[in-house]
């Protein structure tokens, strides 16, 4: 299993635009085979995701499915600060 957490801060003013966004990639990401958990939280203008993934090959897919790269394209330009992603695997 590989868990993934990525965090995004949006600007205020584009906070919404960005929660939709978020919504549609939830939605999306969510219909793949390899996906275990894909689940977004918000906290003001912090959003977070926490993927689970059931292996590499199918995170793979994910990486380059076409709504996640127009997603990080888009999103550049409503964030405050660079996204930060990080791949962790479970140790307890």
């Amino acid at each position: 299993m590989i868990s993934i957490t990525a965090i995004f801060k949006s600007k205020s003013e584009t906070r919404e635009q960005l929660n939709g966004m978020l919504n549609h990639l939830v939605t999306e990401t969510r219909k793949e085979t390899a996906c275990v958990r894909y689940d977004l939280h918000n906290s003001e203008n912090v959003f977070i995701i926490w993927e689970e993934w059931k292996d590499q090959p199918g995170l793979d897919i994910h990486d380059n499915q076409p709504y996640l790269l127009d997603f990080i394209a888009k999103s550049e330009s409503l964030v405050a600060a660079p996204i930060h992603v990080y791949k962790t695997v479970q140790i307890l």
